[in-house]
């Protein structure tokens, strides 16, 4: 049984091969896991989104300090956060704890820290005088700060697609069977959310969706080379880009 979440809660049988109706853990854990593993993927797209406004800005060639240092990325990272939840996860900590389950109270500073830390490392490039595109744009943000919180984490976030440009990113079998499933679904809000392995594992599936930024290289005409080498996919506005996985291990014993 399969919940896909959005504005509306609906209830619906997907026959992807697993069998979840053993050793359920308690409801309780259940809920804190999944939304601990939507706000992950809520942050990951934050950081997504704060690369993508200010991409103008990194692939500026006349520009050498751009001033986008990791502090400026985190304070913008807690804003479009904030917009697209409620949360403000830069408040003191006794008020950030009523907004959020126990689960996600390391585990969303740890992500914020990961992504810092990308924005660190990318520093000499962004900042790098006499080239525009610096290939430093959201898919790539994404991929190496989730790469870094799995690390360090029980639990494994990351982007995926049906067609990944980056090897890392391909699907596993899970991946794959609801990422052609959401390719028939509308742009929307919602979200798959599933036990796997009898119980002991929550799946969770965040979508993302083509904007009309990244039709510049992901776009028309198809087959058609990009800016980073790579042939355009023939993508619309709104079509299925790929999605962010969750995927947290439930300790019932």
């Amino acid at each position: 049984m399969v919940r896909l979440i959005g504005t509306s809660l609906i209830l619906l049988t997907m026959m992807i091969g697993l069998n979840t109706a053993h050793a359920a853990p308690p409801e309780q854990l259940r809920a804190e896991a999944e939304e601990t593993a939507r706000l992950l993927a809520k942050l990951l797209q934050a950081g997504r989104l704060v690369i993508e406004q200010n991409q103008t800005l990194i692939d500026d060639a006349h520009k050498g300090d751009k001033g986008f240092a990791p502090d400026v990325f985190e304070r913008q990272m807690y804003e479009v956060f904030r917009q697209r939840t409620g949360i403000d996860l830069s408040a003191p900590a006794t008020k950030t704890a009523l907004a959020v389950p126990p689960l996600a109270r390391t585990l969303l500073p740890a992500l914020i820290e990961a992504g810092k830390e990308v924005v660190s490392d990318a520093q000499i490039v962004i900042n790098q005088r006499g080239i525009g595109y610096k290939n430093f744009i959201p898919a790539t943000f994404g991929s190496q700060a989730a790469a870094r919180f799995s690390k360090r984490s029980h639990v494994q976030l990351k982007q995926t697609a049906l067609q990944p440009r980056n090897p890392k990113n391909e699907p596993d079998e899970y991946e794959s069977s609801v990422l052609h499933w959401l390719s028939g679904r509308p742009n929307s809000d919602a979200y798959v959310s599933e036990l796997t392995e009898s119980g002991k594992t929550l799946r969770v599936i965040m979508p993302i969706y083509y904007q009309q930024a990244c039709l510049v290289c992901h776009g028309e005409p198809k087959g058609e080379w990009d800016i980073s080498g790579y042939p355009k996919e023939g993508a619309r506005e709104g079509g299925l880009a790929g999605a962010i996985s969750v995927k947290i291990p439930l300790h019932t014993e």
